[in-house]
């Protein structure tokens, strides 16, 4: 029988066009599917996932592509698909459905609702058949369906109740509390007790990177002096840039590299392969951070690396990053079948096949490359003979081991990492997610504007203005100041989300402090505007995810965890402080501050929940630090002075270019243009008071360190 497309195959994200070829007749979320169940007096199913989701694959392989349980589940169901990064609120209010009445949460997200969006059954993967103490996808399919038909009075009964108990644990309760050092305390010492001192991270098995973490321990040194905080990120981004979550082929400005989404494993050895465009940019930026505290050239590089990445690998022609690249891809042995990791995977004879005898030997011990494989972690044996690249091995260790210099290890491990790097590239590669998210492009943006001052680096500069450049011009409205999310194949589309707001507002802020383009400046401040309108709670003191009038979920909810994504009141926190800083204006201080304060009964049932809030508190309770530079804006001088300042780790430091055309601007930065005729100079306001105005780079160096 000839293959049709069912009614995802018009649609522009990558997740549901995997799924149009499928027999099961997918709808879209949307009216349409809404409507249909209301005719046909059907339950609706719904899936959600994304692109790079390994068991998502699985279920469409097992399940969706099945005959048989595809007609069953088209007869007695309305089948419709989701890509949770699309529409991430309205995958999140059934994800608390399927955690309150499960205790678990994952994707693909499985749930089964009335026509009118109120859910009743819940779970995430379901095997083909009942498996790891899992009930077969058929079995609960038949269950349901038998439940619809002589039940139905119940089922909707127990809908509505639902309904109700999770509308009232979404909704909004401000904390009665401020917000104050005891918070911060309280959630170092639960980091401090989770900590995993050998290998770093946080917990045991699966570890993810967490860099809002790694950004609140980092803040909270530096507002305590507590040298423990700062030890655990900084161990924590070492063993991460040495483990097999890394991928070791980057090779600066040709690619690879970059980081996975997690690790498997306690070690950062077995990770879950896929690489996600906003992990690499909030790791970026957690490197630099450690690299202006540090000085190690491990940290630059590795952040060099995640950025070489990124601007080979993951650009869209048109500019724009993409969002992911998949965990899975076909076996390079030519079987046919995707596997995950499997072009990342290496077995000890194609390394001595690629490499001279001394250089393999001298491969493999840096590596850890054994004949049985080298994975601790392999429960579904995808990894016998094969392994994971991870540094078992220092620079240090080996140039003691082979009696070498540490420049000639730097030499050797570069040249046998091109062999490989270029061997891998005749691999198939794993398949990618193209759409354009404004949210994650946002990040990238801001990681690439910070990399650019701290590692003195202009075409970071010009790449994130390229991106920034494109988003604005496609998918932002100046007029009216909305934000649209997504971009893909020649679409602008879905209203932008709160963390499309924030993570743009924070990211043009970044760019105005690299570039000193005023345009940024004035761009950051109509998008905050937009944001107050669009999705803050005037009388809560909040900022909701969706905007007032998106009416895509059946509720608007308030995120209250930085989880592998920052909270976007996390992020409109330090924005607010900042914009507030610059501009003089109180009311927007007071906004950080209202949503600060509204998340205290969160933290104090939890302290760990929102740790880049906790990092936005410190900023606010901060004797603010200001650098307002003169001169001209593209002119090395000033570029040097601003430099300068971004060698030191110190977040609450924000810069301005004195300009008497600028009509926002400080009077005291205006003060300092006209006092200085134009002449490059920087003169710093921190700790109450401000300093004489210096002209070299060397002097405000001297300065800053003074104040350290």
């Amino acid at each position: 029988m000839e293959k049709r497309p069912n009614q995802l195959i018009n649609e522009k994200s990558p997740y549901l066009l995997q799924h149009a070829w499928n027999p099961v007749d997918w709808h879209p979320w949307g009216e349409k599917a809404f409507t249909k169940a209301r005719q046909e007096e059907l339950p609706i199913f719904l899936s959600s996932g994304y692109s790079t989701c390994h068991w998502c694959h699985v279920m469409e392989r097992e399940s969706f592509e099945d005959a048989d349980i595809a007609a069953f589940l088209n007869s007695h169901f309305v089948p419709v698909k989701l890509d949770r990064e699309e529409h991430p609120d309205i995958d999140r209010f059934y994800m608390l459905f399927v955690q309150a009445t499960t205790g678990n949460g994952g994707w693909p997200m499985s749930v089964w609702m009335t026509p009118d969006r109120k859910p009743f059954f819940g779970g995430s993967y379901f095997p083909p058949a009942e498996r790891w103490r899992m009930p077969s996808f058929r079995s609960v399919l038949e269950t349901l369906a038998r439940m619809w038909e002589h039940e139905r009075p119940k089922l909707l009964a127990s809908a509505g109740s639902i309904m109700d108990q999770l509308f009232d644990i979404a909704k909004p309760r401000s904390g009665a509390d401020e917000v104050d050092d005891a918070y911060a305390v309280r959630c170092f010492e639960v980091l401090a007790q989770r900590f995993d001192a050998e290998w770093g991270g946080f917990g045991n098995a699966p570890k993810f990177p967490q860099p809002s973490i790694l950004s609140f321990l980092f803040s909270h040194a530096a507002r305590t002096g507590n040298p423990e905080a700062t030890d655990m990120a900084l161990a924590t981004l070492r063993k991460m840039a040495f483990g097999g979550i890394h991928d070791h082929l980057g090779i600066v400005g040709h690619g690879g590299g970059g980081f996975a989404r997690y690790s498997t494993d306690r070690f950062w050895h077995v990770p879950h392969f896929e690489k996600m465009l906003y992990g690499n940019a909030q790791l970026a930026i957690s490197y630099l951070e450690a690299y202006q505290l540090t000085g190690e050239a491990l940290f630059a590089d590795t952040a060099r690396d995640i950025f070489s990445y990124v601007l080979c690998d993951m650009a869209a022609p048109e500019s724009g990053f993409w969002s992911a690249e998949d965990a899975d891809s076909l076996d390079p042995e030519g079987s046919g079948e995707k596997r995950e990791g499997a072009f990342y995977l290496w077995t000890a004879e194609e390394i001595t096949d690629l490499l001279d005898p001394d250089e393999a030997a001298f491969f493999m011990e840096a590596f850890g490359i054994r004949p049985e494989g080298n994975a601790p972690v392999d429960p579904h044996g995808e990894f016998i003979g094969r392994n994971i690249l991870m540094r078992t091995a220092s620079d240090e260790e080996l140039a003691k081991r082979f009696d070498l210099s540490t420049d000639e290890v730097t030499r050797r491990l570069e040249e046998a990492r091109a062999k490989l790097f270029e061997s891998r590239l005749k691999r198939p590669r794993p398949s990618l997610d193209d759409k354009i998210l404004v949210a994650w492009n946002g990040m990238m943006i801001s990681a690439l504007a910070k990399g650019a001052l701290v590692l003195r680096d202009k075409a970071l500069l010009e790449a994130a203005e390229r991106v920034a450049h494109f988003i604005l011009g496609t998918l932002y409205d100046s007029a009216t100041g909305k934000l649209l999310r997504r971009y893909r194949d020649g679409e602008a589309a879905i209203d932008g989300k709160a963390s499309d707001y924030a993570c743009m507002i924070q990211a043009v802020i970044d760019l105005y402090q690299a570039s000193l383009d005023p345009e940024y400046l004035s761009t950051a401040i109509a998008l905050a505007e937009a944001q107050i309108e669009r999705f803050f709670d005037q009388k809560q003191g909040v900022f909701y995810s969706t905007a007032f009038d998106d009416e895509s979920a059946p509720l608007r909810m308030i995120e209250d965890n930085d989880t592998a994504e920052p909270s976007p009141n996390s992020v409109s926190a330090f924005n607010y402080l900042r914009l507030a800083a610059m501009t003089g204006r109180d009311e927007l201080r007071e906004i950080a501050l209202r949503t600060i304060n509204f998340f205290s009964s969160t933290l104090d049932a939890n302290p760990v929940a929102l740790p880049l809030m906790l990092a936005a508190r410190a900023m606010a309770d901060t004797a603010p630090a200001q650098l307002i530079v003169s001169g001209k804006r593209s002119g090395p001088a000033i570029q040097r002075l601003v430099e300068a300042a971004s060698r030191h780790y110190q977040p609450e430091l924000t810069i301005l270019h004195a300009n008497e055309n600028v009509e926002w601007l400080p009077s005291e930065a205006v003060a300092i243009a006209r006092d200085h005729h134009g002449q490059p100079a920087a003169r710093l306001c921190a700790k109450g008071q401000c300093y004489p105005a210096v002209i070299e780079p060397e002097e405000l160096d001297t300065l800053l360190r003074s104040l350290g």
